[in-house]
C-alpha cells in the first residue's frame, strides 16, 4: 500500500467567490469612501450628501445579502424606497 507523500500538497479548490465575502468587501469598501469623502475640501452639503448616499447603497447591501432579501425583490424594493425617503428627508433636514 502507497504512503501519501508528503511533497504532493493539495492545492484547495477555488470556487467562485462567496457572496457574502464580496458583500462585506463591498461594505468595507464604501466605509474607505465614506472616511474618504470626509477629507476632500468640498463644502459640508456636498459631503454629507455623498455620506448619506453612501449609507443609503450599504443599507441596500446589508439588506440584499445579510438579510436574504435577494430572493424577495418586492421586500427589498419596498425597504429601499422607505430607506430613500427616509434618507431625502435627513439631507433636507440638514439644509435646513
Amino acid at each position: 500500500m502507497a504512503q501519501p507523500s508528503s511533497l504532493t500538497k493539495e492545492k484547495p479548490r477555488q470556487g467562485p467567490p462567496n457572496p457574502l465575502t464580496q458583500a462585506w468587501l463591498a461594505l468595507l469598501a464604501l466605509s474607505v469612501g465614506s472616511a474618504l469623502l470626509t477629507l476632500i475640501g468640498a463644502p459640508t452639503a456636498i459631503i454629507a450628501g455623498g455620506i448619506l448616499l453612501l449609507a443609503l447603497i450599504k443599507a441596500r447591501v446589508i439588506l440584499k445579502h445579510y438579510l436574504d432579501l435577494e430572493s424577495s425583490q418586492s421586500w427589498l424594493r419596498g425597504f429601499t424606497m422607505v430607506l430613500t425617503g427616509f434618507s431625502v428627508v435627513i439631507f433636507a433636514l440638514y439644509l435646513v
